[in-house]
């Protein structure tokens, strides 16, 4: 029996794969659709309904306008015609380098992604465009009240960099990614500072700004925002919370100093004793020392007067 479509058996043909032969082709020629299973044979057969090359065009236009869209698209057309060149102020648009235009027709979006740099054309009574800064954007974030996961209150604040990688869809996928952007950026640092010690807050500030440039990059990734840096300004503690932290650190200096001061004491007071025992095995090395000592006393204070009194007086009354 004839049939309107052409059989052909082959293998599933993947979404990926018609949007990629759309994308390279400019049309896409053939639509698929899977038929029934044949009588004389259990493989799976799909039908291809060849589309003409005008329905082609039409959805690269952003699909079927209708009839009404047609009547208003050749009446749009006829008016530039019969007004030109003036018409040429309302059909030519320029972006910058850092822009892109993204062109809605009747509503839908027009095929080929958004427009620019330079001159592009619209119609008039058609198509609305709106313009996208393609240029890093910085924000600071506001100071956030966060509860550490060691039970005490900090206020933190950062700043987060970010800009627009794909136009049509942070107009499409979000109503305002900006806006959007600079919520989730303080909602993410709330939570992402929630799972943290004080200590590891005050501490691992590179580590955190990582973690959270990677949250919001990936959550940001369908609206077409690209967030490139984070990093933790300021944390900001409590004033009773600073005062103990400063006692605390105080006290811990006080008792190290001690300790290194009995260190320092004990030492010396091994090589005193180590000093006494040489100077005992030979009675000139005292001897020498009392001199040491008397010239070091006349050259700091010479105001002072010095007897100088010899030590072997010393050991006769020592033996009485």
């Amino acid at each position: 029996m004839a049939s309107n479509y052409v059989k052909m058996e082959t293998q599933p043909v993947r979404r990926e794969d018609q949007a990629a032969k759309a994308t390279s082709s400019g049309y896409y020629s053939g639509q698929v659709e899977p038929a029934s299973r044949s009588h004389s044979s259990d493989a799976m057969h799909f039908d291809v309904v060849v589309k003409s090359k005008d329905d082609a065009m039409r959805r690269d236009d952003g699909g079927d306008i209708g009839c009404c869209g047609y009547v208003l698209y050749a009446l749009s057309i006829f008016m530039i015609v019969i007004t030109f060149p003036f018409s040429l102020c309302l059909c030519m648009k320029v972006v910058q380098e850092y822009e892109r235009a993204v062109i809605f027709r009747l509503g839908r979006l027009v095929a080929g992604g958004a427009k620019g740099p330079g001159l592009f054309f619209i119609i008039p009574c058609m198509d609305s465009y709106t313009k996208v800064d393609l240029r890093t954007v910085s924000f600071d974030v506001p100071p956030q009240e966060v509860l550490t996961r060691d039970s005490v209150t900090v206020a933190v604040d950062a700043v987060v960099y970010y800009r627009v990688q794909n136009a049509t869809m942070s107009i499409t996928n979000v109503e305002d990614s900006n806006r959007s952007t600079r919520l989730l950026a303080a909602t993410t640092l709330r939570n992402v500072l929630g799972t943290k010690n004080l200590a590891e807050i005050l501490s691992e500030r590179e580590t955190i700004s990582h973690l959270m440039q990677s949250s919001l990059d990936e959550a940001t990734d369908p609206w077409g925002v690209k967030v490139e840096r984070v990093e933790v300004k300021d944390v900001r503690l409590p004033v009773q919370l600073q005062r103990a932290m400063a006692a605390e650190a105080e006290a811990t200096r006080e008792a190290r100093a001690k300790v290194i001061a009995a260190e320092g004491e004990q030492k010396a007071s091994r090589a005193l004793k180590e000093a006494a025992d040489v100077i005992s095995e030979s009675p000139a090395a005292l001897q020498l020392r009392y001199l040491q000592t008397l010239n070091t006393i006349s050259a700091e204070k010479n105001s002072t007067i010095i007897f100088p009194l010899p030590i072997d007086l010393l050991h006769s009354f020592l033996k009485k």
